[in-house]
């Protein structure tokens, strides 16, 4: 989204969250959005008045039962009056919208762009809901585990990987979710072996390797040059970022390491200039709503050789601490409001180069990685942020 000429390079001026949790009683939907919206606007410094548009997205409608709330929440995201968007790509849809709102300001369509995505999933079951019948294809079963949990078997016949692989990177999520005051799971008597004894869900996926079903919402302000220029602190700049999509079955499809993620972060690293991710990038937040995903997803974005993801995650380069964190906040496994889960992995990111990840800080970041997926892993969105404007 950066390499084209004529392109107006695109800043991260604000972030907003909530603080996710299980089921936000107190607020509406519209409630819960305006807080975020309120949260980005505050790290900008801005008023509604400096915003020119709004983009946002959530998941299918039926997680909540309200159809099309966009319209209804246009007033709460001071929106009456200018253009309003919504982006739906299934559980991507937060890395989407995004890029999406990215779009708009690379373009000089608008020269500053609210986007939020949000779910409230306490308001619906969507485990169930993600378990109706769908002519053609394969059903789920029970939920989106009884989909993914096969080929999680099938990345471990492949790989060789050890089972004790998904407990791991469930035990290093949950602690570094500790560190982040808006992640929902705060389990402060975490351990490896409760993890690894919590009760079997699908066939590897065990109970405290899955996330959680969350209430929450998130929001970004992006700008452009002149924007950034009077931001109050230190902008993240978008450096490259990229949607890809297959069908959600095919003869041939790989879905251990689907070719339209590979593809999404090629097209990501070409635009940043980036040769070697695993030496040139220096945190990742990636969407792992089932453990095991953390080292497939290494390997489908180029940072470890096929079959060699889980051998980083055993040896602890994606601790908090490690040669390449991944999942600093907690991710997908600690927080999962399904419509926002993607953009949070994308504010996290420009949290990082920020500086401003509090607790779950990673020194030095200068480069970070924003991923979302969603349906059968068929939707992809990544960007790359910096803590310098890109070049060329």
């Amino acid at each position: 989204m950066s390499d084209a000429p004529g392109k107006e390079p695109v800043a991260v001026v604000g972030i907003g969250q909530t603080k996710h949790v299980a089921a936000r009683r107190d607020v509406s939907i519209a409630g819960l959005v305006r807080e975020a919206a309120l949260g980005a606007l505050a790290d900008a410094e801005l008023t509604w008045a400096g915003v020119d548009a709004v983009v946002i997205g959530k998941a299918p409608d039926f997680l909540e039962g309200v159809m099309m709330p966009e319209l209804y929440l246009a007033d709460a995201l001071g929106a009456v009056g200018k253009p309003m968007l919504r982006v739906h790509t299934a559980g991507s849809v937060g890395g989407s919208t995004a890029l999406v709102a990215a779009s708009l300001v690379a373009g000089r369509v608008h020269g500053t762009v609210l986007t939020l995505a949000f779910e409230k999933q306490s308001e619906s079951n969507a485990m169930w809901g993600l378990s109706l019948p769908v002519p053609f294809q394969q059903p789920l079963l029970a939920g989106a585990g009884g989909f993914f949990a096969p080929h999680v078997r099938a990345y471990m016949r492949r790989s060789g990987a050890p089972e004790a692989i998904g407990s791991l990177v469930a035990y290093k999520d949950r602690r570094n979710a500790l560190k982040n005051p808006c992640a929902h799971l705060h389990e402060h008597d975490i351990t490896l072996e409760k993890v690894q004894a919590s009760p079997m869900l699908w066939d590897p996926i065990r109970y405290s390797e899955t996330c959680p079903s969350s209430d929450g919402a998130c929001a970004m302000v992006l700008t452009d040059r002149a924007g950034a220029a009077r931001a109050p602190r230190p902008p993240a700049w978008l450096h490259g970022g990229a949607m890809r999509s297959e069908p959600t079955m095919f003869a041939g499809k790989d879905f251990v390491s689907p070719r339209a993620g590979k593809d999404c972060a090629a097209d990501v690293y070409r635009q940043a200039g980036i040769a070697d991710p695993r030496r040139e990038i220096d945190a990742v937040e990636m969407y792992v709503p089932f453990s095991w995903y953390e080292p497939m997803w290494l390997e489908n974005l180029g940072f470890a050789a096929e079959g060699e993801g889980w051998k980083l995650t055993e040896s602890g380069v994606t601790e908090l601490d490690g040669d390449l964190p991944v999942n600093m906040s907690g991710g997908v496994l600690s927080t999962n409001p399904i419509g926002a889960s993607g953009m949070i992995r994308f504010a996290e990111a420009a949290l990082q180069v920020r500086g401003q990840a509090g607790a779950h800080q990673v020194p030095g970041v200068r480069k970070a990685l924003g991923h979302a997926y969603g349906g059968g892993s068929q939707f992809f969105a990544m960007w790359l942020v910096g803590a310098e404007p890109p070049t060329g």
